[in-house]
C-alpha cells in the first residue's frame, strides 16, 4: 500500500496556532470576507454596531493587552503612540467600543456646526488589490450638538481628539465662523481639537491651506483658543490636518504659519487625489480621496518635509498607509511623534494596534 502524508496540520500544531491567535483577531479574519462582500458603507456601519455589541458583552476583553509605552505630545500624556484617525466614527457614537481596542488616543469627527447628509451614495469604495479605500463621504454627520451629547454619554477616559470642519454650503470667506462655532461647543469635551482643511470631498476646502486664507483662519482659531482657555481654566491644544498632495513650497509655507501662530500640532496627512498607484484597478477612477497603502509614501514625504521646516517646534502626527508595524515605525523615523490608523484597521483588524505599538517600542 502506498503511504500518504497528510498535508493538514497536526492537532498539536493546530492547537498551538489557536493559542497564539487571539479569539477576536481570528474572528475578524473569518468575518472579513463576508464584510467585504457587502457594500462598503453598509459593512462599515455593521462593523461598528458589532463592535459595540462585542464591547457590551465583554468580548473585547479577550483582546491581548496592548503594552503601555507612554509618550507626551502637545502637553498630553498618551498611553502609547498609536491612535485612531478621524473619519471612522464621525459622530462619536462608538467611543467606548473603540476605546477597548488598546489605542493610545481616539479622534472623532469630522463634525460640522449643522447636520448634513454628505454626498450621494455610493461614496465609499474598496480596492483590495492595493489595500486601499476611496471615499467621497463629504463630512456626513449629525452635527456638533449630537456629537457633544455622545461624548458626554461615553465612559471612555482616554485621550480624545475632536476633528472639526465647515458645512458644505458655507462659503470659504465665512469658513472661520463654522470652525469657531464647532470649537466653542467641543472645547470642554476634547483633549485636543483638530482643524480639518484638507478633505478633498468638500468643494474648495483645500483652498484654506493657501497662505492668506490659512493665516486668517489660524489667527481666528488661536484667539478663540485663548478666550476659551481663560473662560474654562483649561488649555486645549489645536492641531491642523493637511493634505498629502502639497509641494515643497506649500509645505514650507504651512510650516512657517504653524510656528508663527504657535499651533500645537500638525496631522499629516489626509487622503490623496493621486491615482498613479491604483491606475487600472476597479474603482480607481472614482472621485474622492484615496487612503490605505498607496498614500503611505506621500504621507511620509510630507512628514519628513514638515519635520525639516518645523525643527521640532511643532509635533507631527503621522497618518496614511499604515498597515504594519514597520509602516508605523517609518512615520516616526520621518519625524512624527504619534501615528494614527484607519484604512489599516479595515484590512488588518484590531491586531494592527498591538503590532504597531510593539514595533514603536
Amino acid at each position: 500500500m502506498r503511504k500518504f502524508t497528510s498535508l493538514a496540520p497536526s492537532p498539536g500544531l493546530l492547537n498551538s496556532a489557536l493559542v497564539r491567535t487571539p479569539p477576536v483577531t481570528m474572528l475578524y479574519s473569518l468575518l472579513r470576507p463576508a464584510l467585504f462582500s457587502l457594500d462598503p458603507e453598509t459593512a462599515h456601519g455593521l462593523t461598528l454596531s458589532s463592535l459595540d455589541l462585542a464591547q457590551s458583552c465583554g468580548l473585547l476583553k479577550l483582546l491581548p493587552d496592548v503594552p503601555v509605552k507612554p509618550v507626551r505630545v502637545m502637553g498630553l500624556d498618551f498611553p502609547n503612540a498609536v491612535g485612531l484617525a478621524a473619519g471612522l466614527d464621525k459622530d462619536g457614537a462608538h467611543i467606548d467600543a473603540l476605546g477597548a481596542l488598546g489605542l493610545g488616543h481616539i479622534e472623532i469627527g469630522t463634525v460640522t456646526p449643522r447636520p448634513q447628509p454628505g454626498n450621494p451614495r455610493p461614496r465609499l469604495f474598496r480596492l483590495p488589490a492595493a489595500q486601499a479605500i476611496i471615499n467621497r463621504m463629504g463630512f456626513n454627520n449629525l452635527g456638533v450638538d449630537n456629537l457633544v451629547k455622545n461624548v458626554a454619554a461615553s465612559r471612555y477616559r482616554g485621550v480624545l481628539g475632536i476633528n472639526i470642519g465647515k458645512n458644505k454650503d458655507t462659503p470659504n470667506e465665512r469658513a472661520a465662523e463654522d470652525y469657531l462655532a464647532c470649537l466653542d461647543k467641543v472645547y470642554a469635551h476634547a483633549h485636543y481639537v483638530t482643524v480639518n482643511i484638507s478633505s478633498p470631498n468638500t468643494q474648495n476646502l483645500r483652498e484654506l491651506q493657501k497662505d492668506e486664507a490659512l493665516d486668517a483662519l489660524l489667527s481666528a482659531i488661536k484667539l478663540a483658543q485663548a478666550r476659551l482657555a481663560q473662560q474654562q481654566g483649561r488649555y486645549v491644544p489645536i492641531a491642523l490636518k493637511v493634505a498629502p498632495d502639497l509641494d515643497e513650497h506649500q509645505i514650507a509655507a504651512i510650516a512657517a504659519l504653524l510656528m508663527m501662530h504657535r499651533i500645537d500640532a500638525v496631522i499629516a496627512t489626509n487622503t490623496t487625489l493621486a491615482r498613479d498607484a491604483v491606475a487600472g484597478l476597479p474603482h480607481a477612477g472614482e472621485a474622492g480621496g484615496l487612503s490605505g497603502a498607496p498614500v503611505r509614501a506621500a504621507s511620509t514625504r510630507v512628514i519628513r518635509t514638515l519635520a525639516h521646516h518645523l525643527k521640532n517646534e511643532v509635533p507631527i502626527i503621522g497618518v496614511g498607509g499604515i498597515l504594519s508595524g514597520t509602516d508605523a515605525a517609518e512615520k516616526i523615523a520621518a519625524g512624527a511623534s504619534l501615528v494614527q490608523l484607519y484604512s489599516g484597521l479595515i484590512y488588518r483588524g484590531p491586531s494592527l494596534v498591538r503590532e504597531c505599538v510593539e514595533s514603536l517600542a
